[in-house]
């Protein structure tokens, strides 16, 4: 097979495995009313459908990938797509709530394995600098499948029942895990990453499952105790995992990583713009319903430009890289949250819905601009034993960031009417867009990369799909 044919097997499996997770993930809030129904659970328990997949990917994604970064993505992807595979169709048959929680967990772990997989991938099949235009393809299929989702949930829950929504991203999952599984294709050799880090991978993974939990309980509960006590466990991990890896042999996370202002400014950015551009989301969910009125269809149709902006600007921000580097189009993405986030505070009840749509469209270009080329940046700088890492750590960002928005968003709404709330809620996601925009200026600004492996012989150890 030749190189081409092989990098366009990664990119298929790069982009069908991302889009599953996308299209998964917005399904099921379509079907979660109708779940409760029919297995009469608690509201409580329905959230914990939610929260428990939150908890199991969060604290697993690093972790993952240094798993693929050892014994190769390949394998860690095929592992991790048909888990995904086997739980979503185990929740489709699930006959009480207690099963759809746990095999919920599952499919976290699932997620977790196959994530950071599609990065570690991309960056072993292409070289570094070329690999902005297959993130922005893959980015685009996660739009295009966030907004699909609660579409094909709503009629697929309407008409065959809530359990036929598990059911959708089951073909395609076995499709992509079996050709990962039957198609060994070749990586170019490298040096192998060192062993697993076991103790350091179990105190950042309780650090972060304590922090989503405690973040994801504040819409409801408010900060209660088990909010504060989550948040100081988690603070108090992370301290410990600080200090293991900066005493043991083989960290888990590389120093050199660590010590990098390019990852640390790629990562702050991908968390300030995610925690913004959901937080504003989630204002605008109830804004559109509370405030304008609107039935969820109304609602989520003039949320809809967010969604395309997101599509289109993906594959135009790898240009937009590629010509003007790095640190511009990064710093013009995450503005344009910022003035997005700051067009939004401004709406009230008479907002007329070309405001409102302009809003979301800002949102929505900004963000896939920002989440191409932060993710691109991030990826390039690690070296190829080490991308499964780097893959981790950005889907970790990605994945704590929108529950952080929506946390700091419920916090600064709580108790007052959201007319008078949401304005000044917004100013304050607006001044986080804002500071990534500032974190950015510390990205390169060029696009290229010194050091790339070339175009090598195929070696045994067989990595990517």
């Amino acid at each position: 097979m030749t190189a081409a044919g092989r990098r366009r097997l990664v990119l298929a499996g790069s982009i069908t495995g991302a889009a599953i997770v996308a299209l998964d993930g917005t399904v099921l809030t379509v079907a979660q009313p109708s779940m409760q129904r029919e297995l009469h659970a608690t509201f409580a328990q329905v959230q914990w459908t939610s929260t428990a997949y939150l908890i199991a990917v969060a604290g697993l994604l690093v972790l993952a990938g240094r798993l693929g970064d050892r014994y190769g993505h390949q394998r860690v992807f095929a592992a991790g797509v048909l888990g995904f595979a086997a739980s979503s169709a185990g929740i489709g048959l699930a006959p009480g709530v207690g099963w759809v929680i746990a095999l919920r967990a599952v499919q976290g772990v699932s997620g977790a394995l196959l994530q950071p997989a599609t990065l570690g991938m991309l960056r072993a099949a292409y070289p570094a600098d070329r690999l902005a235009l297959p993130i922005a393809l893959r980015t685009s299929a996660i739009g295009l499948a966030a907004a699909a989702g609660p579409v094909a949930g709503g009629a697929l829950t309407a008409h065959l029942g809530w359990r036929a929504v598990f059911f959708l991203t089951v073909a395609p999952a076995v499709a992509v895990g079996a050709a990962a599984l039957l198609v060994r294709l070749p990586q170019p050799p490298t040096d192998r990453a060192p062993g697993l880090d076991l103790p350091g991978a179990g105190l950042l993974a309780a650090a972060l499952a304590c922090l989503v939990h405690a973040l994801v309980g504040i819409p409801d509960r408010g900060w209660s105790a088990v909010t504060a006590f989550g948040l100081l466990a988690a603070a108090l991990l992370g301290a410990a995992f600080v200090r293991h890896e900066r005493r043991t042999a083989r960290p888990l996370l590389p120093p050199r990583m660590l010590r990098s202002a390019t990852v640390g400014s790629a990562l702050g950015v991908l968390l300030t713009a995610s925690a913004a551009v959901f937080g504003t989301l989630f204002l605008g969910t109830y804004y559109l319903q509370e405030v304008l009125l609107l039935d969820p269809l109304g609602s989520a149709l003039r949320a809809l430009p967010l969604a395309v902006a997101m599509v289109l600007a993906a594959p135009a921000s790898a240009g937009l890289m590629r010509r003007h580097g790095p640190r511009r189009t990064v710093v013009a993405g995450a503005l344009l949250v910022t003035l997005g986030v700051l067009l939004a505070s401004r709406l009230d009840q008479g907002s007329p819905t070309a405001v409102v749509c302009g809003c979301f469209l800002l949102l929505g270009t900004g963000f896939g601009t920002v989440m191409v080329t932060a993710t691109a940046v991030l990826v390039r700088d690690a070296s190829v034993a080490d991308a499964g890492v780097a893959g981790g750590l950005q889907q970790t960002a990605m994945n704590v960031g929108p529950v952080l928005g929506v946390a700091a968003a419920t916090t600064l709404t709580a108790g007052r009417p959201l007319t008078a709330a949401m304005g000044p809620a917004l100013l304050a996601l607006a001044a986080a867009a804002a500071a990534g925009a500032l974190l950015a200026l510390r990205l390169p600004a060029s696009s290229g990369r010194a050091e790339e492996p070339a175009e090598a012989a195929p070696a045994t150890t067989a990595v990517e799909v």
